[in-house]
């Protein structure tokens, strides 16, 4: 079953965690001095917020799979939808690693479609792969494709999770 996924950026980690602790009813999952993340089964929803540079707000929606099959769908939806979809294999990434894939709405919303396979001690950054479906120009390694679209993704990541 999938999971909906919500980053927010965060002014004071600690100060969120209690406010997000409090309105969800349960303590983080995750816990790190500059990240939290929630794993809540009502909504069933991946809910993580950072304080890492970024400005504060919604840094990206996501959708998390259980498994290759459902990334492979899930992906292939959001290249249909968008038109092309930068794809990280062996991404590394707010202290887990996963492979995913990255789309943006007519809006410029990003949105993050992901299997996390493991986690890390340290907040990671990159990906061992990274490449575009659908798309003309060359990716280069990110957490996360930056506005405007894919379609120039920065060299540094400042774009995922902080």
């Amino acid at each position: 079953m999938n999971r909906l996924h919500v980053h927010l950026h965060v002014r004071d980690i600690a100060q969120s965690v209690r406010f997000y602790s409090a309105l969800f009813g349960s303590q983080p999952t995750r816990l790190e001095s500059d990240y939290a993340k929630w794993m809540l089964d009502d909504p069933r929803v991946n809910f993580a917020i950072s304080a890492r540079g970024g400005e504060a707000g919604l840094g990206h929606l996501g959708i998390q799979v259980e498994s290759e099959t459902e990334l492979e769908a899930v992906s292939e939806r959001a290249k249909n939808a968008a038109g092309e979809v930068l794809i990280e294999k062996g991404a590394t990434c707010c202290y887990a690693r996963g492979e995913k894939s990255w789309a943006e709405d007519p809006q410029g919303v990003r949105w993050e479609t992901f299997l996390t396979t493991g986690d890390l001690t340290t907040f990671g950054v990159g990906a061992d792969e990274v490449r575009r479906e659908g798309a003309t120009k060359p990716a280069s390694a990110c957490c996360g494709p930056a506005a405007p679209a894919i379609a120039e993704a920065p060299k540094t990541t400042t774009a995922c999770c902080g």
